[in-house]
Parts: C-alpha cells; structure tokens; sequence
C-alpha cells in the first residue's frame, strides 16, 4: 500500500468515506460527514498519508517509525505524517488508518454515526 492508488482505494472501504479537494488540485483529503481522517499527498514521487492519531499513540508512533513524523502543516500534537518509503508495514499503516477514521467517527454526533451504519 505504498502509492497514493492503494492508499485511495483502501481509504474508500470505510463506511461513508468520500474523497474531497477542498485545498486545490492536491492533496486528496479523505473524509467522512465532512470531517478529515486522512490526507493523501505526493512529494515528488513518494507518496505520503497525514493521519489524525490520539496523541500519546502518535509520540510513540514517531519514536518507532523513522517514516512517521509529526503532521506537516497540521496540528502536531493530533496529526502524523507517514512517509511510504517501505518501512512501516501495510498491517500496520492500515492500523493507523483505522484508528484515525474511528476518532473522527467517534467525534460525529449520534445521528450523524448512525447514518453511517444504516
């Protein structure tokens, strides 16, 4: 999962994700009820995803992964940026995908959660 492609077409199996441009023709951002989970950019032909993160689990992120940084030109202290250099591995890439849709769902009003389920 180490292309902007891959990164994309995983992104868009969560339930209610949309793909949104609302900074111009890059980056992708993903969302779901409007809200960002992830961020997907390219810089020069490295692919990289932002990701919003709770913000111990990011530190830890960070010291773990050379390839996870913190957001660039997001808040730091709730946001990683993951370079796809090779180094994380996909289960675990896909772990912090995961846990960044479910802080925004989390975060969503109960009717706006349960619309996502039904």
């Amino acid at each position: 999962m180490q292309t902007r492609q891959a990164l994309l077409e995983h992104c868009m199996t969560y339930n209610g994700a949309f793909d949104d441009y609302p900074f111009g023709p890059e980056p992708l951002v993903m969302k779901v009820s409007g809200k960002m989970f992830a961020i997907i950019g390219v810089n020069g032909s490295v692919a990289n995803i932002s990701l919003k993160c709770e913000p111990h689990m990011a530190e830890l992120l960070r010291m773990e992964h050379e390839a996870v940084k913190p957001g660039y030109h997001l808040n730091k202290k709730h946001w990683n940026t993951v370079t796809m250099d090779g180094t994380v591995p996909d289960a675990e890439l896909k772990s912090m995908i995961d846990h960044s849709y479910d802080l925004v769902v989390k975060s969503l009003t109960k009717a706006q959660r349960e619309a996502l389920i039904g």
